[in-house]
Protein backbone atom coordinates (compact mmCIF):
# COMPACT_ATOMS: atom_id res chain seq x y z
CA UNK A 1 0.00 0.00 0.00
CA UNK A 2 1.60 3.63 -0.59
CA UNK A 3 2.21 5.65 1.96
CA UNK A 4 -0.46 8.60 2.28
CA UNK A 5 0.27 11.38 0.33
CA UNK A 6 -1.46 13.33 3.55
CA UNK A 7 1.51 13.77 5.99
CA UNK A 8 3.74 16.27 4.10
CA UNK A 9 0.45 18.22 3.29
CA UNK A 10 -0.09 18.60 7.06
CA UNK A 11 2.94 20.23 7.54
CA UNK A 12 3.45 23.49 8.42
CA UNK A 13 4.26 25.51 5.14
CA UNK A 14 7.34 27.24 6.66
CA UNK A 15 8.30 23.80 8.27
CA UNK A 16 11.90 22.27 6.82
CA UNK A 17 10.46 20.19 3.87
CA UNK A 18 12.42 16.93 4.97
CA UNK A 19 12.63 16.03 8.01
CA UNK A 20 15.20 13.53 9.63
CA UNK A 21 15.76 12.58 13.22
CA UNK A 22 18.42 14.06 15.64
CA UNK A 23 21.58 11.71 16.10
CA UNK A 24 21.63 10.16 19.83
CA UNK A 25 24.84 12.09 21.26
CA UNK A 26 23.43 15.58 19.70
CA UNK A 27 19.83 14.96 21.57
CA UNK A 28 21.91 14.37 24.51
CA UNK A 29 24.07 17.41 24.55
CA UNK A 30 20.62 19.22 23.75
CA UNK A 31 19.25 17.91 26.36
CA UNK A 32 21.79 18.24 28.90
CA UNK A 33 23.34 21.71 28.04
CA UNK A 34 22.94 24.68 30.35
CA UNK A 35 20.71 27.32 28.26
CA UNK A 36 23.82 29.82 27.81
CA UNK A 37 25.97 26.84 26.23
CA UNK A 38 23.05 26.55 23.80
CA UNK A 39 22.84 30.25 23.13
CA UNK A 40 26.43 30.29 22.08
CA UNK A 41 25.90 27.03 20.16
CA UNK A 42 23.12 28.62 18.11
CA UNK A 43 24.79 31.84 17.68
CA UNK A 44 27.95 30.85 16.57
CA UNK A 45 25.91 28.03 13.92
CA UNK A 46 23.98 30.76 12.63
CA UNK A 47 26.91 33.07 12.37
CA UNK A 48 29.27 30.74 10.73
CA UNK A 49 26.95 29.67 8.06
CA UNK A 50 24.56 30.45 5.20
CA UNK A 51 21.84 32.87 5.40
CA UNK A 52 19.60 30.38 4.50
CA UNK A 53 20.36 28.36 7.81
CA UNK A 54 18.90 31.48 9.43
CA UNK A 55 15.69 31.20 7.45
CA UNK A 56 15.24 27.80 8.53
CA UNK A 57 16.06 28.16 11.93
CA UNK A 58 13.25 31.24 12.35
CA UNK A 59 10.86 29.05 10.32
CA UNK A 60 11.29 25.89 12.90
CA UNK A 61 10.80 28.75 15.30
CA UNK A 62 7.82 30.00 13.98
CA UNK A 63 6.51 26.36 13.65
CA UNK A 64 7.16 25.89 17.18
CA UNK A 65 6.02 29.36 18.36
CA UNK A 66 2.53 28.18 16.77
CA UNK A 67 1.77 25.24 19.17
CA UNK A 68 3.04 27.06 22.57
CA UNK A 69 2.66 30.68 22.61
CA UNK A 70 -1.15 31.91 23.32
CA UNK A 71 -2.47 35.17 21.30
CA UNK A 72 -3.55 36.90 23.86
CA UNK A 73 -2.90 37.01 27.35
CA UNK A 74 -5.74 35.30 29.96
CA UNK A 75 -5.21 37.85 32.86
CA UNK A 76 -3.47 40.89 33.27
CA UNK A 77 -4.21 41.22 36.66
CA UNK A 78 -0.60 39.56 37.65
CA UNK A 79 1.74 41.84 35.16
CA UNK A 80 1.43 44.90 37.81
CA UNK A 81 1.43 45.25 41.64
CA UNK A 82 1.26 48.09 44.14
CA UNK A 83 4.51 49.35 45.82
CA UNK A 84 5.56 49.74 49.30
CA UNK A 85 4.05 52.76 49.08
CA UNK A 86 0.66 51.56 48.63
CA UNK A 87 -0.30 53.93 45.46
CA UNK A 88 2.09 53.72 42.65
CA UNK A 89 2.58 50.64 40.64
CA UNK A 90 5.56 48.17 39.71
CA UNK A 91 6.16 45.91 37.63
CA UNK A 92 6.11 41.84 38.33
CA UNK A 93 7.94 38.08 37.33
CA UNK A 94 4.84 37.75 35.60
CA UNK A 95 4.96 41.09 33.32
CA UNK A 96 8.59 40.16 32.72
CA UNK A 97 7.92 36.51 31.31
CA UNK A 98 4.87 38.18 28.90
CA UNK A 99 7.87 40.09 27.28
CA UNK A 100 10.15 36.93 26.85
CA UNK A 101 7.46 35.81 25.17
CA UNK A 102 6.67 38.92 23.12
CA UNK A 103 10.28 38.81 22.37
CA UNK A 104 10.63 35.60 21.20
CA UNK A 105 7.42 35.95 19.07
CA UNK A 106 8.76 38.77 17.07
CA UNK A 107 12.17 37.63 16.72
CA UNK A 108 10.83 34.46 15.26
CA UNK A 109 9.16 36.74 12.52
CA UNK A 110 5.22 36.65 14.23
CA UNK A 111 4.79 40.60 14.56
CA UNK A 112 1.37 40.68 14.55
CA UNK A 113 1.23 38.10 16.83
CA UNK A 114 3.24 39.71 19.41
CA UNK A 115 1.12 43.04 18.94
CA UNK A 116 -1.53 41.13 20.27
CA UNK A 117 0.22 40.46 23.59
CA UNK A 118 1.46 43.88 23.64
CA UNK A 119 -1.91 45.62 23.03
CA UNK A 120 -2.73 43.63 26.29
CA UNK A 121 0.18 44.84 28.04
CA UNK A 122 -0.75 48.45 27.37
CA UNK A 123 -3.97 48.27 28.46
CA UNK A 124 -3.42 46.87 31.60
CA UNK A 125 -0.92 49.93 32.59
CA UNK A 126 -4.77 51.83 31.92
CA UNK A 127 -5.80 53.43 35.78
CA UNK A 128 -2.21 52.79 37.17
CA UNK A 129 -0.07 55.46 38.75
CA UNK A 130 3.60 55.79 38.66
CA UNK A 131 6.83 57.76 39.56
CA UNK A 132 8.44 59.38 36.82
CA UNK A 133 11.44 57.67 37.90
CA UNK A 134 11.92 54.04 39.43
CA UNK A 135 11.49 50.75 37.79
CA UNK A 136 7.87 51.20 36.21
CA UNK A 137 9.23 53.96 34.25
CA UNK A 138 12.28 52.02 33.29
CA UNK A 139 10.34 48.54 32.64
CA UNK A 140 7.28 51.23 30.20
CA UNK A 141 10.33 52.70 27.95
CA UNK A 142 12.03 49.02 27.13
CA UNK A 143 7.85 48.05 26.83
CA UNK A 144 7.60 51.07 24.37
CA UNK A 145 11.21 49.73 22.67
CA UNK A 146 9.61 46.30 22.66
CA UNK A 147 6.44 47.70 20.52
CA UNK A 148 8.42 49.41 17.71
CA UNK A 149 10.76 46.25 17.47
CA UNK A 150 7.63 44.49 17.28
CA UNK A 151 6.10 46.75 14.53
CA UNK A 152 9.47 46.15 12.48
CA UNK A 153 8.48 42.90 12.53
CA UNK A 154 5.31 43.21 11.22
CA UNK A 155 6.55 44.82 8.32
CA UNK A 156 9.19 42.42 7.83
CA UNK A 157 6.57 39.67 8.18
CA UNK A 158 4.37 41.45 5.27
CA UNK A 159 7.51 41.94 3.24
CA UNK A 160 7.87 38.34 3.61
CA UNK A 161 5.02 37.35 1.91
CA UNK A 162 3.48 35.87 5.43
CA UNK A 163 0.58 37.53 5.87
CA UNK A 164 -2.56 35.78 4.33
CA UNK A 165 -5.32 38.04 6.18
CA UNK A 166 -4.32 41.72 5.59
CA UNK A 167 -7.85 42.60 7.17
CA UNK A 168 -7.00 40.83 10.39
CA UNK A 169 -3.00 42.77 10.36
CA UNK A 170 -4.92 45.55 9.87
CA UNK A 171 -7.12 45.26 13.24
CA UNK A 172 -4.39 44.29 15.00
CA UNK A 173 -2.72 47.89 14.60
CA UNK A 174 -5.75 49.27 15.22
CA UNK A 175 -6.19 46.99 18.22
CA UNK A 176 -2.02 48.49 19.36
CA UNK A 177 -3.45 52.37 18.23
CA UNK A 178 -6.57 52.23 19.80
CA UNK A 179 -4.75 50.79 23.79
CA UNK A 180 -1.69 53.16 23.23
CA UNK A 181 -4.76 56.20 22.72
CA UNK A 182 -5.94 54.98 26.13
CA UNK A 183 -3.12 55.37 27.76
CA UNK A 184 -2.23 58.70 26.48
CA UNK A 185 -5.67 59.75 27.53
CA UNK A 186 -5.43 58.15 31.06
CA UNK A 187 -1.85 60.01 31.99
CA UNK A 188 -3.22 62.91 31.00
CA UNK A 189 -5.79 62.72 33.44
CA UNK A 190 -3.86 61.89 36.07
CA UNK A 191 -1.00 64.65 35.24
CA UNK A 192 1.67 61.51 34.48
CA UNK A 193 4.52 61.19 31.77
CA UNK A 194 3.11 59.37 28.60
CA UNK A 195 5.39 56.16 27.99
CA UNK A 196 4.51 55.32 24.22
CA UNK A 197 5.64 58.60 22.54
CA UNK A 198 7.89 56.08 20.43
CA UNK A 199 5.05 53.62 19.35
CA UNK A 200 2.84 56.46 18.60
CA UNK A 201 5.25 57.73 15.87
CA UNK A 202 5.90 54.44 14.68
CA UNK A 203 2.56 53.60 13.92
CA UNK A 204 0.76 56.99 12.88
CA UNK A 205 3.58 56.95 10.33
CA UNK A 206 2.90 53.80 9.27
CA UNK A 207 0.14 52.20 6.68
CA UNK A 208 -0.34 48.84 5.87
Amino acid sequence: MPAPEIVQSALPQDHVKTLGHVNLMVDTLIANATIDDLRAITRTLLATNTPSLAASFTAAARSRLRQTSAKRIASTNGLFATGLDGIHAVPTPELENVLARVRSLYGAGMGFTSIGLLSSVVNATVGLRWQREGSMADTLAVIDADICQAIQSCKEEIMGGRVSDLAAAQDTISEIWASVGKSSEDVEYWGGEFPFDKTANSIGCWRI
